[in-house]
């Protein structure tokens, strides 16, 4: 059918985790989205989340600032992402769309999703030990990735062993990466993984 909204009826998170509320649709010829409206309903009332327009995305819920995004290069998904999910995020997220025809008439179609945010049982993070013992060539660009999986959020640390003395900080990301590696680089490499 032509622009018709694809969506889920209902979408569970879990709390501090994040969420996508899919709102898809074909794009056609002819059709020229105008405005991307989420809201959403909570004890009755209807709040305006976030507007894309000709002048961009404005987030208009203080709360949800820096936590919702809308992909950017993909025409046709209007989806919702929503980061560091809180309980009272829970409740009946509207995605409207408006088109312009080439006759200049609008179509408006709209789709409801609804967000439960669910507390699931606290997990220290656990780690999965990767390949031991690494050979790389000098010169050479590499990273060393530390998936651990619990509670969410996880923060991540690097070290490097040093004998006989404190280990070094090198990162506070689940990433450690260098750009040409030097013979000096060669040594012992951990991961410590923390959350709440």
């Amino acid at each position: 059918a032509l622009l018709e909204l694809s969506a889920v009826h209902q979408v569970e998170a879990e709390w501090m985790g994040s969420a996508t509320l899919p709102c898809t649709y074909m794009p056609s010829e002819g059709f020229t989205q105008q405005t991307l409206t989420w809201s959403m309903e909570r004890d009755y009332s209807t709040s305006t989340i976030l507007r894309r327009d000709d002048s961009g995305d404005h987030v208009l819920l203080s709360r949800f600032r820096d936590r919702v995004s809308v992909p950017k290069r993909s025409p046709g998904d209007a989806s919702l992402q929503i980061s560091n999910l809180e309980i009272p995020d829970s409740g009946h997220y509207t995605c409207q769309i408006i088109w312009r025809a080439k006759n200049n008439s609008l179509i408006t179609k709209d789709v409801t999703t609804t967000v439960k945010v669910v507390k699931v049982a606290v997990t220290k993070p656990i780690i999965r030990a990767g390949a031991l013992g690494l050979t790389v060539p000098a010169g050479a660009r590499a990273s060393l990735t530390c998936v651990a999986h619990g509670s969410p959020p996880i923060s991540y640390r690097w070290f490097r062993a040093v004998p006989g003395g404190t280990a070094l900080l090198l990162s506070s990301q689940a990433e450690l990466v260098w750009d040409s590696l030097r013979p000096s680089d060669a040594g012992t490499y951990y991961c410590e993984a923390e959350n709440r």
